[in-house]
């Protein structure tokens, strides 16, 4: 945010409106000079995070517009691309350098994983690399074991203290300008998508297919993101909780097989805190891993390469388990 900004928010008194104010900045500019010194930096900012729990009521409008095959459809398919963009780019490319890729299509992927409403990809990557040096220890951001179930679900994401990009930890792809605008202005995609969506729903119904634009926003914005939201979230809370340990690892990661089919292969979590560098998170060949099957196929046409492989000794080492 730029200095003169800053200074307005600075001299409003410390007060209900100057927090206000303060958190009207932070929807627009994730950037921005937070002033609210000397208040506990593990609240939760009901201010800032308003359009976080409209999100979650608008789904009530389901019970208004109903529902058509077009839209569920829909809904449905855009919930696999983003959770393909979140886990494949987001996670195993942003978070851990899993294949390399072009310039271009780095932002192209970071786009369609802004679309997700999970903040920018470096906000994203500097949280998941501090997850996995402090893993259930302190200094983890969202470990269930230290702060409870709720707050590795999604209470974390709420508080203050974690709302900075910790650029120190992401250097180098806080180097690309076009990453770090995407990363500062992360309410921009969102907010161009929901006219998009509104006006593709209007073009179907207009040849017979949808209830029309509002339907399709519900079903394909509200719905499908509040769905790829608590899926991914439970990678953090559930995936520490419920399932089976391949690999005795320095903390309480887990493998669930019914979390690796919707999360598209983020389920293998106990694999994958093991060695975190593969692009591959179901090990063998019988642990579905649809992320990784579809980044193979992007190999195949040359759009990524140099994907990582997971070690032999790693895959006999499990094998013995």
């Amino acid at each position: 945010m730029s200095d003169r900004v800053s200074a307005r928010i600075s001299s409003v008194p410390k007060s209900l409106p100057r927090r206000a104010l303060a958190s009207l900045v932070l929807w627009f500019d994730a950037w921005a000079v937070d002033p609210r010194e000397g208040e506990d930096p593990r609240r939760i900012d009901w201010a800032r995070v308003v359009p976080f729990l409209l999100l979650h009521a608008s789904c009530l409008l389901v019970l208004v517009v109903g529902w058509s095959w077009t839209a569920v459809v829909f809904a449905a398919g855009f919930y696999a691309l983003r959770m393909f963009a979140i886990t494949a780019f987001y996670h195993r490319y942003f978070s851990h350098r899993a294949f390399q890729t072009s310039r271009a299509l780095q932002l192209c992927f970071a786009l369609l994983g802004a679309t997700a409403v999970q903040r920018g990809p470096l906000w994203w990557a500097a949280h998941h690399r501090a997850h996995h040096r402090y893993s259930d220890a302190e200094g983890d951001v969202h470990s269930p074991d230290r702060e409870g179930f709720w707050w590795s679900h999604v209470g974390w994401i709420l508080a203050r203290v974690n709302f900075r990009t910790r650029t120190e930890l992401i250097p180098d792809f806080a180097r690309y300008p076009e990453l770090r605008f995407l990363d500062r202005f992360d309410s921009l995609v969102p907010l161009l998508m929901i006219p998009a969506i509104f006006g593709l729903g209007e073009g179907l119904a207009a040849f017979g297919l949808g209830g029309g634009g509002f339907q399709l926003l519900v079903w394909g914005f509200s719905i499908s993101t509040i769905a790829l939201y608590h899926l991914t979230f439970c990678v953090n809370s559930v995936a520490h909780r419920i399932g089976s340990r391949r690999f005795d690892t320095n903390d309480s990661s887990r493998n669930n097989l019914v979390l690796s089919l919707f999360t598209l292969g983020e389920g293998w979590h106990n694999n994958h805190h093991h060695y975190p560098n593969s692009a591959r998170q179901g090990f063998y060949w019988w642990e579905v891993d649809a992320s990784y099957y579809a980044l193979r196929a992007l190999a195949s046409v040359g759009l990524i390469w140099g994907l990582r492989p997971v070690p032999a000794r790693v895959l006999e080492h499990g094998r013995r388990r």
